[in-house]
């Protein structure tokens, strides 16, 4: 028989490495907390990635600027894996169990050459999905041909190399009663050798029957989908035999055919949203900055004032980005007038909306004030901030048709979700909260208890501040339900904590 292609050989070794990707990744992840194991799996991962698509980089670039997109890709990966390492918020741990795949899956089909669509675009979400689901379900028969094709054949009972094992098995039998005497007369000469032959039992303590199952379900799982995810990515093309040449003509046709609003409907209603909002901002600014000094209306509560319409605030804002995307690709081109009106009144549209978010802002502002300070609360402040900045690049993309508004909004979103996952925003609530303590005497240590370890260096900051308060009961309670310790789970703020 002869040796297997070089090509052949370096598919069946991608196996054996996505198996053991996925018995590591149970290892790491059943039972344990994620920490260091997600920066050491994302590593595995691109070991194997890099190792299957070498060759294949470089090339034809579909669309300008591919390869550097590919690689500014891997730079959101890397940072989110390693804010598993780093820090110990629980709900930016959530949020990245899904931001992270999606990452990695932008970042393998870019780099791969496998989308014809720019990343930015809304057309990449279909290959985006397509080869996270539809190309792995399509080649999941892949890996089980190639065992398939690796057990021998028996067509030669003797000769065959499923005979070859049957004298191998015979040769077990056969040295099994021998071992078991020579064993047992070893661990009588040695009691070195005794103590390990009678610990090997212990190895499986602790694992039973039920969890084994569970373990390797889910690295066979874990392999499977590894594996089938590259192989769709070194072979991309897959005949859809549900769908005829006509119906993707037809869908193309679809597509191609937009729809267009007339400018005079769309400037009337432009009009009419920009007159109630004009009249709100007014409203807004003859005493919302006189409200932080304590102007308000008449019968109206500062808490009460705080409390009500940053929420409605914000919903009115992200009705308006429903309204901007339109009024920029969905209105009908008229006359150089008709532009500078439309223009005209989405920079209006736009102006009155970054109004909205700094009074949200505001309000939320004194609620904070008064109640204190909570992590959905400064969460609230970085998305209006957030909003702040895409209606500012949506003013440039008012007056710049050039720019490239779906690019900038995604990079955007990006950073600032980088930002959020980096900022450390448990340890602003304990400053901010001190801060507020040291203006009115009023702190909520109940609350502060409930977050991570990343909070316990500024609570060991201000308790020397503060020794009147009861801030090492506080400590305490965080470290006790600091959760695992195991290796996989090694976390920075947690090993801070500790000493």
């Amino acid at each position: 028989m002869r040796d297997p292609a070089p090509w052949q050989r370096k598919y069946g070794l991608m196996l054996m490495y996505a198996c053991l990707f996925g018995f590591m990744v149970q290892y790491m992840f059943i039972d344990h907390a994620a920490g260091i194991s997600a920066l050491i799996s994302v590593l595995g991962f691109y070991s194997l990635y890099f190792y299957a698509i070498k060759g294949r980089l470089g090339g034809f670039e579909p669309w300008e600027g591919q390869n550097k997109a590919g690689w500014f890709l891997l730079v959101p990966v890397v940072l989110i894996a390693l804010t598993y390492t780093l820090f110990a918020n629980n709900l930016f741990h959530t949020l990245n169990l899904l931001a992270l795949p999606i990452c990695i899956a932008m970042q393998t089909i870019v780099l791969s050459r496998n989308s014809k669509h720019a990343w930015y675009h809304a057309t990449f979400l279909q290959d985006l999905l397509r080869h996270c689901f539809g190309r792995p379900i399509a080649y999941l028969s892949v890996p089980f041909g190639m065992i398939k094709a690796w057990l021998p054949s028996r067509k030669t009972e003797k000769e065959s190399a499923w005979g070859k094992m049957g004298k191998v098995g015979a040769g077990l039998l056969l040295a099994a009663p021998i071992l078991f005497i020579v064993i047992g007369l070893l661990a009588s000469a040695d009691l070195v050798f005794q103590s390990w032959v009678a610990g090997i039992p212990h190895w499986f303590n602790g694992i039973s029957f039920a969890e084994g199952i569970v373990r390797t379900g889910f690295a066979i799982g874990i392999t499977l989908y590894t594996f089938c995810y590259l192989w769709g990515i070194l072979f991309p093309k897959v005949i859809e035999v549900s769908q005829t040449p006509q119906e993707t003509i037809e869908e193309s046709a679809a597509v191609s055919k937009k729809i267009l609003i007339d400018p005079i409907t769309a400037g009337t209603l432009l009009v009419c949203v920009n007159v109630v909002y004009v009249l709100f901002a007014i409203i807004q600014f003859s005493y919302l900055f006189g409200a932080a000094n304590g102007f308000l209306p008449n019968g109206v509560l500062y808490a009460e004032y705080a409390r009500r319409g940053f929420a409605e605030l914000v919903a009115v804002a992200i009705i308006n980005i429903s309204l901007l995307f339109p009024g920029l690709h969905w209105i009908r081109r008229s006359g150089q007038m008709g532009e500078t009106i439309r223009k005209g009144l989405l920079t209006m549209l736009v102006g009155c909306t970054i109004v909205m978010l700094i009074s949200a802002y505001g309000r939320l502002s004194l609620y904070e004030e008064a109640y204190g300070f909570t992590q959905t609360r400064l969460l609230v402040h970085g998305f209006m901030i957030f909003l702040s900045v895409l209606f500012i690049i949506a003013l440039f993309r008012i007056w710049m048709e050039q720019m490239s508004l779906s690019k900038a909004v995604i990079t955007t979103a990006i950073l600032a979700y980088l930002v959020m996952n980096y900022m450390n925003i448990e340890q602003r609530i304990v400053i901010n909260n001190m801060e507020r303590y040291e203006r009115t005497g009023i702190i909520d240590l109940e609350y502060l208890g409930r977050l991570s370890t990343d909070v316990i260096p500024p609570l060991k900051e201000q308790q020397a501040k503060h020794p009147d308060l009861r801030i090492q009961a506080t400590i305490d309670r965080i470290k006790a339900n600091s959760g695992d310790y195991s290796w996989p789970s090694w976390n920075l703020s947690k090993h801070q904590a500790r000493r």
